[in-house]
């Protein structure tokens, strides 16, 4: 410095900066240091700078008159540092010499601004609106020439008056720059434009975080609009803004698949050498063998498994490819910049404590300057709002950078669950799936935000110890030991938590898999009065549930401790070594407390640390589940070759072998067809001989073994059980094409929908429920077959479509769309069909049996033939088939054949179209409530007509009012603040006495802490005194005792805590599992299972888990933040005047963020759901999706899904950075003053009460934000508890058992059903569905149940049941009336096979069984009546055979028959036959009619019948209309009666 400044200026002088009252600066310490510091700073920066300003070229922003002015003022700075060194150079040439400092630094200053000037214009082109790195620099600039600023005012001032102030040229350039720069700082402080054609311009609602300025994106200013809003109104989703583009799905997945696919390339070439290394070693030896054994088939059957068990003894199994690998070449880059300002923020973070003790030293000299303690207090407050500043950028990065993971996971995993092969899909169920996107990737999201702390938390604890080395001395050592004791114990505590939470993830999803099943099949266990035992199924996991959370509790507990007393223990211990080595230690309060300061920043890595790594242990399990779920095997895409337009055939298939996984043995056997273009061929066979497989694998969702398969053009499919989404009518039958009128309504005129529209509310805008709940299975079928006409595709693949529609409309639909004249005609056509009576006219036959197609042909070939198909066409036509004798002989004639003869192509004879009509008539009436109904059209109907009225009746609950076409209500979010009695409904779960007594025992556990710092203020007093060994002694064993019993204090709080919280998550569970099976169907028909499933899962996890967490957290922070005050207050009372206004700052701040926060919270909880419902929706329709090539479409509505939800996620994240930073700073006062107050009233204080007030204060920022963001996130989770006690308290129906009103055991003795005067209604405010009925059926008579759809037949059924309550009148059971009884009592007394087949996951004999109340034999005996001996016999496992969720695994005519074995063991008195009409071949049909006619001889029969010959020769028949008894009687007398009976009968061609 000597050689820049010269000797007459010296560089630094004791005495004219610190010991004097008026200090200042040396002028070489102003020019070298000051002048430099911001250049330094810029030049620095500046390649970084235009580096990331290269990548983010935004586009480029017009010339404005700020941009003018900043490059101005920038040029004019350039031209004053110039004049200066120009006026050096002229003092030189007149002999003046200057030392060289005049030179450099107006030389380097005016480069800088040139640099300036050329960043300012930079900026502009590569559309920046506000420039963090020039406002720093002029914010650096003004600081530093403050202080020349004063100075040169001294100076002019000390000069003798009259004469010239010295150096006028540099005075005048001096003060100009300093205006200039001010200048500068407050333009910087503006924004400019959005740049030209960007994004905000035509967003209708931008994030104004976009054009946000720097000094507004740092503080988080631009969000402040917003809590203001939240404050007044409650925010509607209308209201958030747009995701940022680079937050978005369509930036974000795309980014990360790109980075997974070259992960798996790598892998699949690694897998390559290694099995070709794994192959050859053994290939020689193992492939003679073969050969020679089993000749080549064997060779090829054995290969695979010879070379995995290579592979598996060779080396290690084959590498996945590296999920997160993909994950950090995606996310890593910007994620690093959080880690960056993670590192600034540690370093400051250890300034604090070196102020304090400046601050302490400056309390005990008495004769220091004023201005050096008040400048040390606004150097403290200075440094923690730097902090903060830093501190909350780095969580934007970290929580920004969780957010896109997140959707980044979702995306792929959605991605991935359309190409998933059946093999996969069997290892995860949809709720599996669906727990992968939801739990697993906010594991990930929750990762991000600590995962710095795996570098910083052991950065921060090794300059802790530096610190604290100079401070004490190597005592320190022993409080390290302490520390690395405990590290042990928190990790064996993480590791065992860890195992813990793996069971318990087992364990909910189990019981969520059984909710979702017993969900769906709600409507069944009511009818089988099965609650009870799937009620004890669901509570015996969740008790293994709660068994596995009180221990992870208990183990929470522990840890607590564990942290919360480590800084006590290594202080204690630190202290006490220190004390006891030497005689000459003395504990002072400058050693004392800033030892304890630097203990409380060692608090934070020390607890995080363990926390941390069991996190990134959790998410490594989440990391493999997702890892596995995204390797596995696809499906083919060129199993199924699209586009071969060499041959004229559509669709070929030769030597085809295919199996639904690879692991099974083939369900299709050497298939060869070729289907010639335009051609329509009909699919016939009994159940389960792989019709609806080879249609699968034409559409490739089969593995191909071998074959070839190819299908030209596009493909249109219908199912065979239609999948319907969640949307408008007209949207499911566009299916994403443009709407074309003309041909829309062609379409539905084909598909004969045109009549249904006229009755649904909506017409083609009815939303229509999940799984299409409020369509009849008719009508479902036909909007299935309407959405493959309107696709104009050119091969159609129709799955039985036809069996699901009445007969008539069969007809139609046959003639209209399907058959030779209907619209599809010169289209391709491959027809599943059991409707004998349109086989002849089709061009060709495929016969199947058991997986091979055994004869094909055309119609009169086959009969040619002579095989098995002719042979039954043949008996048909014998019979003749008009009188119901002759029925009943076809009957037992069919009983007399072999089981291959008999196979259902041959439904009926072709000159026979008679009894193609009659066997399935009224298909469509259909109408048990679940919504399959068609009564469900007539509820509607009237809800419909009451809206449209407009003056809804007295009686219907306000809550409908609003007249919209829904079926299915939004799901309300509460809004405004969460009500008291919410907290009060948590405390009365967890008890009232128990939460009075754990506040109490936090209350001690303060006092505790407060008790031991007090005692180690007092206790630096000593150190003036001199004082001997035993008050040592004292003073430690006082001090332990205090710290000992805090921890053990924190211990019990804990413990009675989690006992606390998991008695009420018991409670609570039990609750709503209770109501939920008890509640009406009605219920059940109108809240969609996602919304119900959401209720069992999220929110019983957030009761389950967070809460109790959020409780612990917010009790702690709200207690020691008072503490705090108590403590400040009591060294410094003037610090009571300030706590007023702060306190009134700090509840408004968190009055406005927790109202926000919350609005925020819910509408994210509600976009949530859509995310999944969509996603499970898609899984169950993939293969109709993929058949129609709606892939992308789909992603496309998954991804906006997604965005929308991450919408109400990100103004989250970001109010808690806004309020961090607003109590920071609240917090940031406090030290300000505490520091300020202890400079004021040092003459009073001692030094040990100033430390412990300004360590306390320092400590006071963390709980302060803590403490806002528990209340807050109190809340949130709370509204679980509201949501779970919502739906625990709906209404339920009536007892399950009246104790005083029970009947016989052995009632109902004769079977006799009496409706007398008897009306029933659907729900309050609707019309009544029956209407005063009266009949007498007498024990033991079969009666037959018909009418047109929505006539009542279906509601008939469930009044016995009393699904639904009567209106008025009653129904008698052998005189006993049956409302009086409990419904249990009831439901076990009847009996009822069901129209669509239930089957719950578990074994045969729970399905048949769940009560455990019948023999083997009873079992066996049941299965044979009912026809599946043999197919349970030839079951590996026999009874204890699996049934898939839904018994995906059984044919549905095999569900059907296990229904029918359900009824043969009850072997009520009673049975009601809802005839089943979907999917079921007239074989499987003929067995159950014959076996009810022979096992239930003697028990009162009720039909529902969509076939009339099923009922020809029943007792009597009942046609019911509109609700009424139309006709009643024996068929014959119906019959010559001519009635309405006569013209169904007619029309089915029954008669003549």
């Amino acid at each position: 410095m000597e050689d820049l400044c010269g000797p007459e200026l010296p560089f630094w002088v004791a005495n004219q900066t610190i010991h004097t009252d008026r200090p200042d600066l040396p002028a070489c310490f102003q020019l070298t240091v000051l002048s430099w510091l911001p250049c330094i700073y810029l030049w620095a920066v500046t390649p970084l700078y235009i580096f990331y300003l290269k990548r983010n070229n935004k586009g480029y922003i017009m010339m404005s008159v700020l941009n003018r002015f900043k490059t101005a003022f920038g040029f004019v700075l350039w031209l004053v540092c110039w004049s200066d060194l120009f006026y050096s150079f002229h003092e030189l040439r007149n002999g003046l010499t200057r030392p060289p400092i005049y030179f450099v630094t107006p030389l380097v200053v005016g480069m800088t601004m040139l640099l300036v000037t050329f960043l300012i214009q930079f900026e502009r082109l590569r559309g920046m609106q506000s420039s963090g790195v020039l406002f720093i620099f002029w914010f650096l600039s003004l600081l530093c020439a403050i202080v020349p600023f004063r100075s040169k005012i001294l100076q002019a001032s000390s000069t003798e008056p009259g004469s010239e102030p010295p150096d006028k040229l540099r005075f005048t350039t001096f003060y100009l720059y300093f205006s200039l720069v001010l200048l500068e700082l407050i333009l910087s402080c503006f924004n400019e434009k959005p740049p030209l054609f960007s994004t905000v311009v035509t967003d209708p609602n931008p994030c104004p975080e976009s054009t946000a300025g720097f000094l507004s994106t740092i503080t988080f200013w631009w969000f402040t609009g917003w809590p203001l809003k939240g404050y007044k109104t409650p925010l509607e989703a209308k209201d958030l803004w747009s995701l940022n583009l680079q937050d978005s799905s369509q930036t974000v997945v795309p980014r990360f698949l790109e980075e997974w696919e070259k992960e798996q390339a790598k892998a699949q070439i690694e897998q390559q050498t290694l099995s070709a290394h794994a192959v050859f070693s053994k290939a020689p030896p193992g492939g003679a063998t073969n050969h020679v054994a089993a000749g080549a088939a064997g060779a090829v059957e054995n290969g695979p498994e010879e070379t995995e068990v290579l592979l598996s003894e060779g080396r290690a199994a084959p590498r996945q490819p590296s999920f997160l690998w993909a994950l950090i070449r995606a996310f890593g880059p910007f994620f690093l910049i959080g880690s960056a300002y993670k590192l600034l923020q540690d370093l400051i973070s250890f300034v604090s404590p070196q102020l304090l003790r400046l601050l302490i030293s400056f309390t005990k000299q008495k004769g220091a300057p004023d201005w050096w303690g008040y400048a040390l207090a606004f150097l403290m407050f200075f440094t923690a709002l730097l902090q903060t500043l830093i501190l909350h950028q780095h969580f934007q990065y970290c929580f920004v950078t969780g957010m896109r993971l997140r959707t980044a996971i979702i995306g792929a995993i959605y991605r991935k669950s359309l190409v998933i092969t059946n093999a996969a899909k069997r290892k995860s169920t949809v709720g599996e799936i669906v727990n992968l996107m939801s739990v697993d990737a906010q594991r990930f999201m929750d990762l991000t935000t600590f995962l710095n702390m795996l570098w910083s938390a052991p950065l921060q604890i090794i300059l802790a110890l530096y610190f604290l080395w100079q401070n004490l001395g190597p005592s320190v050592l022993a409080g390290l030991a302490v520390m690395v004791l405990l590290i042990p114990l928190n990790a064996a505590i993480a590791v065992k938590t860890r195992a813990y939470q793996v069971q318990q993830m087992q364990h909910k999803d189990a019981r969520i898999k059984l909710m979702s099943e017993i969900l769906n099949g709600i409507k069944v266990l009511k009818l089988y009065a099965w609650e009870g035992s799937f009620q004890e199924k669901v509570l015996a996991i969740r008790q293994k549930e709660l068994d596995v959370l009180r221990r992870t509790a208990y183990l929470g507990a522990l840890s607590t401790m564990a942290w919360t007393s480590a800084p006590f223990l290594v202080a204690l211990t630190t202290f006490a070594v220190y004390v006891k080595v030497d005689e000459n230690n003395v504990l002072d309060a400058e050693k004392a407390f800033v030892s304890l300061s630097l203990f409380n920043i060692l608090r934070f890595p020390l607890n995080m640390l363990p926390q941390v790594i069991s996190s990134i242990i959790q998410a490594s399990v989440s990391l493999k589940r997702i890892q596995d779920f995204l390797s596995h095997s696809e499906l083919d895409p060129e199993a199924v070759q699209k586009n071969s337009a060499a041959s004229e055939h559509s669709v070929t298939v030769i030597n085809g072998k295919f199996t639904w996984t690879k692991q099974d043995p083939p369900a299709l056997h050497n298939i060869n067809m070729l289907v010639p273009q335009g051609s329509l061929v009909a699919v016939v066979g009994h159940v389960g001989c792989g019709k609806s497989s080879l249609i699968s694998a034409l559409l490739g969702e089969m593995e191909k073994i071998e074959g070839d398969v190819a299908v030209r053009g596009s493909v249109a499919y219908v199912p065979q059980q239609a999948w319907i989404q969640n949307a408008t009518l007209r949207d499911n039958i566009l299916f994403g094409k443009p709407f074309a009128e003309q041909k829309y309504h062609s379409v539905l005129e084909a598909c004969a929908l045109t009549p249904d529209l006229e009755v649904l509310p909506g017409g083609d805008m009815t939303e229509i429920g999940e799984k299409g709940i409020n369509l009849s299975g008719g009508q479902r079928q036909r909007v299935s077959l309407a959405r493959s006409l309107y696709s104009d595709a050119d091969v159609y693949l129709l799955d039985d479509p036809l069996s699901a529609v009445d007969a008539h409309v069969a007809k139609h639909i046959f003639d209209n769309l399907i058959g030779p004249e209907g619209a599809l005609k010169g289209k391709t056509r491959l027809l599943v069909t059991h409707g004998v009576s349109f086989l002849p006219q089709v061009d060709n036959i495929l016969v199947m049996v058991d997986g091979r197609v055994t004869e094909m042909g055309s119609y009169q070939e086959l009969l040619d033939q002579n095989g098995a198909f002719a042979e039954f066409l043949r008996n048909y036509a014998i019979e003749d088939v008009i009188e119901e004798e002759a029925i009943e002989d076809l009957i037992d004639d069919e009983e007399l054949f072999p089981d291959d003869a008999l196979s259902n192509h041959t439904d009926m004879a072709d000159n026979e179209p008679v009894v193609n009509e009659t066997k399935r008539q009224f298909i469509r009436q259909i109408s048990i409530i679940s919504g399959d109904s068609d009564n469900s059209k007539t509820r509607r109907r009237h809800l419909a007509s009451q809206r449209k009225s407009g003056e809804p009746p007295a009686e219907k609950k306000p809550r409908q009012a609003p007249g919209s076409e829904k079926l299915i209500h939004a799901e309300t979010s509460e809004t405004g603040r969460v009500k008291m009695k919410v907290f009060m409904d948590y405390a009365k779960a967890v008890g009232l006495v128990l939460s009075v007594i754990i506040c109490l025992l936090y209350g001690c556990q303060n006092a505790a802490a407060i008790g031991a710092n007090v005692w180690l203020s007092d206790w630096t007093k000593d150190a003036s005194a001199n004082q001997t060994r035993d008050e040592v002694n004292m003073r430690l064993g006082v001090y332990a005792s205090l710290g000992i019993a805090q921890g053990l204090l924190v211990m019990v709080s804990s413990f009675t805590l989690a006992v606390g919280n998991i008695g009420a998550a018991k409670k609570l569970h039990y609750n709503l599992l209770n109501n939920k099976f008890h509640t009406p169907q009605a219920f059940f028909d109108t809240t969609p299972l996602g919304r119900l499933i959401n209720r069992f899962s999220k929110d019983i996890y957030i009761i389950d888990e967070v809460l109790p967490s959020t409780v612990l957290m917010f009790l702690g922070t709200l207690f020691s933040s008072v503490s705090t005050m108590i403590v400040i207050v009591a060294s410094t009372p003037i610090f009571a005047v300030v706590i007023v206004p702060l306190a009134f700052v700090y509840v408004f701040v968190q009055r406005f963020y927790v109202a926000t926060s919350r609005q925020l919270k819910r509408l994210e909880s509600v976009s949530r759901s859509p995310i999944y419902s969509h996603f499970s929706e898609t899984i169950t329709g993939a293969s109709v999706i993929r058949a129609y090539g709606k892939d992308s479409a789909f992603v496309r509505m998954s991804d906006t899904r997604v965005d929308d939800n991450q919408k109400s996620y990100y103004p989250g994240i970001v109010a808690n950075r806004w309020l961090g930073v607003r109590i920071e700073f609240i917090g940031n006062c406090i030290v300000l003053f505490a520091a300020l107050f202890a400079v004021i009233g040092k003459e009073k204080l001692n030094p040990g009460l100033v430390g412990l007030s300004v360590s306390y204060a320092l400590q006071v920022t963390m709980t302060l934000n803590w403490m806002v963001r528990m209340t807050s996130d109190l809340e949130s989770n709370i509204v679980a508890v509201e949501r779970v006690k919502e739906y625990s308290e709906t209404k339920t129906e009536a007892p399950w058992v009246v104790e005083d009103k029970r009947p016989p055991s052995d009632w109902p003795p004769q079977g006799n059903v009496e409706f007398r005067d008897y009306s029933v209604r659907y729900r309050e405010g609707l019309d009544l569905v029956l209407k005063n009925l009266t009949l007498s059926v007498q024990g033991g008579e079969k009666v037959g149940i018909v009418g047109r759809t929505g006539a009542g037949k279906s509601s008939m059924t469930l009044c016995l049941f009393r699904l639904l309550e009567a209106a008025g009148g009653e129904i008698t059971i052998d005189g006993v009336k049956i409302s009086e009884i409990g419904l249990h009592d009831l439901r076990s007394k009847l009996t009822i096979i069901p129209q669509e087949p239930v089957l719950f996951s578990g074994t045969l004999r729970m399905n048949l069984d769940p009560f455990d109340s019948y023999s083997d034999e009873d079992l066996w005996k049941a299965l044979e009546h009912s026809h599946l001996h043999k197919f349970v016999t030839n079951a590996p496992a026999k009874l204890e055979m699996e049934c898939a969720e839904g018994g995906e695994n059984l044919s549905v005519g095999q569900r059907q028959l296990v229904c029918l074995a359900r009824a043969l063991l009850r072997k009520t008195r009673i049975l009601i036959l809802d005839e089943a009409t979907a999917a079921i071949d007239l074989e499987t049909d003929d067995l159950i009619q014959s076996t009810i006619r022979t096992q239930f001889e003697d028990c009162t029969v009720f039909t529902i019948a969509h076939r009339l010959n099923t009922i020809m020769d029943y007792t009597r028949v009942l046609v019911l209309d509109k609700g009424e008894i139309s006709e009643f009687d024996t068929p014959s007398q119906l019959l010559s009666q001519k009635g309405v009976f006569y013209a169904m009968a007619k029309d089915a061609g029954l008669v003549q």
